[in-house]
Order: structure tokens, then C-alpha cells, then sequence
């Protein structure tokens, strides 16, 4: 039997989520327009998108599907 290795993350999901989209913003900037940059601008929102999802379900209004 396997064991996952566990540990604690220090930062909320969605804070990390913010973070690995700027740094895909960034590495984009660095590069001439073309395919590479549009998908790593692509995967940024992707990645913010799934920030603020993250956020939506944690919030306290959200009501449970009846």
C-alpha cells in the first residue's frame, strides 16, 4: 500500500492560483506574440478563472442545490 504524502500549504488555493497566473503573465510578456504567448495568456485566465470559482464555492452565500 502507498502512501500520499501529505502536507500543509501555507497559502489558500486561491492565492496560489494568483500566483502561478501572474507568473504565466509574466513568462508571456517575455515572448514574442505568437501561438507559445496566447497559450500561456490562455492558461492564465484558465488559472484565474479556476481562483475565482474556488472563491464562489468557499463563500458563505452559497446556497446547497435542493
Amino acid at each position: 500500500m502507498t502512501h500520499r504524502r501529505r502536507f500543509k500549504q501555507t497559502q489558500s488555493l486561491e492565492a496560489r492560483l494568483a500566483q502561478e497566473a501572474e507568473r504565466l503573465r509574466e513568462q508571456a510578456k517575455k515572448l514574442p506574440h505568437g501561438l507559445e504567448r496566447e497559450t500561456l495568456l490562455r492558461k492564465a485566465r484558465q488559472v484565474e478563472t479556476g481562483s475565482h470559482m474556488s472563491e464562489w464555492l468557499r463563500s458563505p452565500g452559497l446556497q446547497p442545490p435542493t
